[in-house]
């Protein structure tokens, strides 16, 4: 069984309701069929009830017991409108915001409404990204939502499931943060190594050791730059925070997750050549990673994953298919039974 299978038998273990905005893509009514024929979750999909149903009608596409809702203000569900409209003004009023502004937010951006819904416990969480950026699709959680509690920075991160099972967790790793801090400094690169520990635990095994590498185009002082020192600071103040952490950097990536290299590069190291968390020290570097992994690669990308959000909200890439997208769904459950 992969790892998204995995995902989608806990998800049916507690069905959770997850929204979808992006109902102007065919690809999300066309991933609701999946979801909903799978049986793993309810979704919500946000938008024109007509139309919709005249796409999934025109396209052959079956959407079950899909809740649709309206967010624009001529046709859509007042009630809901004005009491997100009221909620949104008082989580935004110190910030400049006015009723009428939260209302124009809410009746003609789907994120925004989105984010209301899971705010207020209308629904467990939500997925977007397919047809927009990753900004467009994070800025309202961040805003709204924000991070857990004691959580100082919330990043992302992609699950890579690689055909090479001897390889990471059997074949799957966590990449982060490859789709929101572009340049971290040390302080949130360790933040980010560490919240990484606990998504693994969370969704790719919670029997395995975390094995953390702090990537670098260095390894322990073969090369020297700020970005090296960088990575090597954050190493040291991980180990500082949380002793147990299997950590090491700064460290290539080949010394990483090949052991034969990692007995010439890294000796010694409890991390080397097994590890099956990859830091990686800028969003350039992260999301150029990643890529190369799918593409050439030929992984499964499941991603960009949010973690140190206080409820759970998950982007996609923009080449993502209807398979990726019931995917996140699924992973999106799981955060929120957690």
């Amino acid at each position: 069984m992969d790892f998204i299978e995995k995902m989608k038998e806990r998800a049916k273990k507690s069905i959770k309701t997850i929204v979808l905005p992006e109902t102007e893509d065919i690809r999300i009514p066309q991933a609701t069929e999946i979801i909903l024929k799978e049986k793993f979750a309810k979704i919500i999909l946000i938008g024109d009830e007509n139309k919709i149903r005249e796409v999934a009608k025109n396209n052959n596409i079956n959407l079950y017991d899909a809740k649709i809702i309206n967010n624009e203000e001529k046709n859509g569900d007042n009630e809901l409108i004005e009491k997100y409209t009221n909620d949104l003004y008082e989580l935004r009023k110190n910030k400049g915001m006015t009723k009428e502004m939260a209302k124009e937010l809410l009746t003609t951006n789907s994120r925004y409404f989105a984010t209301m819904m899971v705010k207020d416990n209308d629904a467990d969480g939500f997925v977007s990204g397919a047809a927009h950026k990753t900004s467009d699709t994070l800025k309202p959680p961040l805003q709204i939502i924000k991070g857990k509690e004691g959580i100082n920075t919330v990043s992302a991160f992609f699950i890579m499931e690689v055909p090479n099972k001897e390889f990471g967790d059997n074949g799957v790793y966590i990449f982060a943060d490859c789709g929101m801090n572009r340049e971290p400094n040390e302080e949130q690169l360790a933040d980010i190594a560490i919240t990484s520990c606990q998504s693994f635990k969370d969704l790719v095994d919670d029997k395995e050791e975390p094995k953390v590498a702090m990537l670098s185009y260095s390894t322990h002082g073969s090369g020297s730059s700020p970005s090296s020192e960088k990575v090597r600071k954050a190493t040291e103040i991980v180990k500082e925070r949380n002793k147990d952490i299997l950590i090491d950097g700064e460290i290539q990536l080949d010394a990483a997750i090949i052991e034969d290299v990692a007995k010439i590069k890294a000796p010694g190291s409890k991390v080397a050549g097994k590890a099956n968390i990859l830091i990686f020290p800028d969003l350039n570097s992260g999301n150029i990673g990643y890529k190369l992994t799918q593409r050439f690669g030929n992984a499964k990308a499941y991603g960009p994953l949010c973690q140190g959000m206080a409820k759970p909200v998950n982007d996609l890439s923009r080449g993502c298919s209807k398979e990726d997208i019931a995917g996140v769904v699924a992973i999106t459950c799981v955060q929120a039974s957690l």
